[in-house]
């Protein structure tokens, strides 16, 4: 039986670059579903009066619900139509249709589960992203690393992506994130059922397409979110799921430098209200169980950037 390919394009306040980008879409594709997410410029309206293409439909949501539940609904409606392997595009005129096949050829090789769009491969094409984005994505890239464990992936804001269905049916789409953090979200729960992620590299293109994420707002936001996934994934990974070497060094870690710091801070703070110094043996007691903890913090580190899933999941689970 043929692989059948969809692509996923959720709109919003993509009216100038939409058609341009379902035009540059290959034959490999069967379907193609894009999302108009209460697109106040009516994207949706525009694909239907001036798209001919018989493999575009459109999906609309009633109210504007963030680019993850644009997604969502996309996966949604390509898993009851068939598909094999999802691709997701923004409609935004930044991301190459052409390249869709080098998205989906992993997956269907098996080499992965899950794919995803890296602009940093080709240093010389780095200066034509805007120095802002530049700084933006590398701060992200390791907060996501740090929350998702997929210590070997870089962009991983970029939207570009691709999925094969068992994967997808494995998320559980009603605990996504449906906003900007919906790409960095989707990876955190591809981790807790170890799917395996390739990066595939990529140029973006920065025209006059505007972008309505504004990182002064998000960051709070990013930075707690980040910390709530980072905690889930090592409780389900290395106390839930199985336990290791790795789970003892954290927790010993943590206890260690706990005491260290909070005994150490007691006697400092003893020893200033009364003007007197603080005995050598006092602040070994501190100094040595600090240093120890965060020996073991480094070594579970270690161990959890090598945990990465090597085995794609959808070549064992059932259809």
């Amino acid at each position: 039986m043929p692989t059948k390919i969809a692509v996923v394009v959720p709109c919003y306040r993509v009216r100038s670059h939409i058609l341009s980008l379902l035009s540059q879409i290959g034959p490999e594709v069967d379907r193609i579903f894009v999302i108009d997410d209460a697109c106040p410029d009516g994207s949706g309206n525009l694909v239907e009066e001036q798209c001919a293409d018989a493999r575009v439909s459109v999906l609309r949501h009633t109210a504007n619900q963030g680019v993850g539940a644009a997604v969502m609904t996309g996966y949604d409606a390509a898993l009851r139509d068939g598909a094999d392997v999802i691709v997701k595009l923004d409609g935004d005129g930044q991301m190459d249709a052409r390249l869709i096949p080098n998205f989906v050829a992993p997956i269907l090789r098996g080499r992965a589960d899950y794919t995803k769009g890296n602009r940093f491969y080709d240093l010389s094409h780095i200066r034509q992203m805007p120095g802002i984005r530049l700084f933006g994505n590398a701060v992200l890239s390791f907060m996501a690393k740090l929350s998702t464990g997929y210590w070997n992936l870089f962009d991983i804001n970029n939207g570009y992506t691709a999925i094969h269905r068992k994967a997808v049916r494995h998320i559980p789409f009603n605990k996504v994130s449906k906003g900007y953090f919906f790409e960095t979200d989707l990876l955190f729960r591809l981790n807790i059922i170890r799917a395996v992620v390739v990066d595939i590299p990529m140029d973006a293109s920065y025209g006059n397409e505007s972008s309505s994420l504004r990182v002064s707002r998000t960051f709070a936001e990013f930075l707690f979110k980040h910390i709530r996934n980072f905690w889930k994934r090592v409780f389900y990974n290395y106390f839930l799921r199985d336990m290791t070497a790795a789970s003892l060094e954290l927790v010993l870690g943590v206890c260690a430098v706990s005491f260290g710091v909070i005994f150490g801070s007691i006697h400092w703070y003893k020893a200033i209200a009364t003007d007197s110094p603080t005995p050598l043996g006092t602040i070994m007691l501190a100094a040595l169980p600090t240093i120890f903890g965060l020996q073991l913090l480094l070594s579970f580190v270690t161990f959890d950037v090598s945990n990465l899933p090597r085995h794609p999941i959808h070549s064992d689970l059932p259809d």
